[in-house]
């Protein structure tokens, strides 16, 4: 084996040494489909299995939300957030909101992840961290269309709403989600990189932030009901997990091979 290099740890823990029962059996299983497949192949089949696990979860979510919508649950707070979010709308704010909303468009965080992570791609010289920001950007896309075809929820009212207004599915909030998604994958690829704790848990505040406030532009501007929102968190981390457990199936079976 050769020795772990900054790329496998996150401060003074290895990305490579699995600490649960659950991690080391499959670390193993890893190792075991590395024989035949080599690392990438290890790294492209845990993606691939993740992703339907992950469209699962979006189906599964839908129906969950189909049993909550006519009865006493968290959709009874859509209404009511809306509400408040409409009594605290000024002509300033909603110009500031809608500017920073723009940034996790379809458009608008697509571009800030890649050049983002182009930077770092550079400055690594390495593919990784572009491929990894592909990865997670195809499966939270994924996720999004497969959640809105499931669900075809209606977005709030267009009278309730700042335009210019949206005509796909509410349901999840495709903002929300690849934002969460994507900013955490760039946090990912950064705290690796980073000799000091403040210098990552900076990073990781910032990545929360960015993530949370851009969720909660779209309920303040009335283009998603809360519960979009929060089902759009709750899929990012799911899938945002399921990349980085693979790149660090992926690393571990390198190190071993090594």
């Amino acid at each position: 084996m050769c020795p772990a290099t900054t790329d496998e740890r996150v401060g003074n823990r290895k990305l490579t040494t699995w600490r649960s029962a659950p991690g080391r059996a499959l670390a193993r299983w890893a190792l075991d489909v590395a024989r035949w497949a080599r690392p990438h192949g290890v790294l492209l089949i845990t993606l691939a299995v993740g992703l339907v696990l992950c469209g699962l979860c979006t189906v599964g979510a839908a129906q969950v939300y189909d049993e909550v919508i006519d009865v006493d649950g968290v959709a009874v707070l859509d209404q009511p957030v809306l509400d408040g979010a409409m009594a605290a709308r000024n002509p300033a704010l909603t110009t500031v909101v809608k500017g920073y909303t723009n940034l996790g468009g379809p458009v608008g965080m697509p571009v800030l992840a890649t050049t983002v992570l182009a930077l770092l791609a550079w400055r690594s010289r390495s593919w990784e961290p572009l491929l990894l920001g592909l990865a997670t950007g195809v499966g939270s896309l994924a996720m999004t269309v497969a959640g809105k075809a499931a669900v075809g929820r209606a977005r709030p009212p267009l009278v309730d709403a700042v335009p210019p207004f949206e005509t796909s599915f509410s349901f999840p909030s495709g903002h929300s989600l690849n934002a969460l998604a994507l900013s955490g994958i760039i946090v990912y690829v950064l705290v690796r990189r980073q000799a000091t704790a403040r210098a990552r848990v900076l990073t990781v505040v910032l990545g929360t932030v960015f993530a949370l406030t851009m969720g909660l532009t779209r309920v303040y501007l009335g283009h998603h009901w809360l519960t979009d929102v929060l089902v759009a968190w709750l899929l990012a981390l799911a899938w945002l997990a399921v990349v980085i457990t693979a790149h660090r199936l992926y690393l571990t079976t390198r190190h071993v091979r090594a």
